[in-house]
């Protein structure tokens, strides 16, 4: 099974990207991963290969724009499924998740 706490993936020196699966049994891993990306210095995550997800990876994704913008740096999502997309409307959450088209 591919997550992010086995494969946050660099695209390039400033963006990481998630796993194929965020979910519930992932989170705690994957927000590690991506805090310590994002503690490197980190400015983007790449959600293209992210297919499978539950309402954790919004938890994930808030998480890691706090820790991005305590460091003085905004965190862009980029590639945001349209599922996860249509879950952030649902729980409210859409405007606060800085997405990048």
């Amino acid at each position: 099974m591919n997550n992010l706490a086995s494969a946050p993936v660099s695209t390039s020196a400033n963006t990481f990207e998630t796993g194929a699966t965020l979910t519930h049994e992932s989170a705690k891993a994957a927000l590690a991963a991506g805090l310590a990306r994002i503690g490197g210095g980190a400015t983007a995550v790449d959600c293209a290969p992210l297919t499978q997800f539950d309402s954790s990876a919004l938890a994930v994704l808030l998480a890691w724009q706090r820790a991005a913008s305590a460091r003085g740096t905004p965190l862009v999502i980029v590639n945001l499924p349209a599922g996860l997309s249509s879950l952030a409307q649902a729980y409210g959450v859409d405007s606060l998740i800085s997405i990048r088209h």
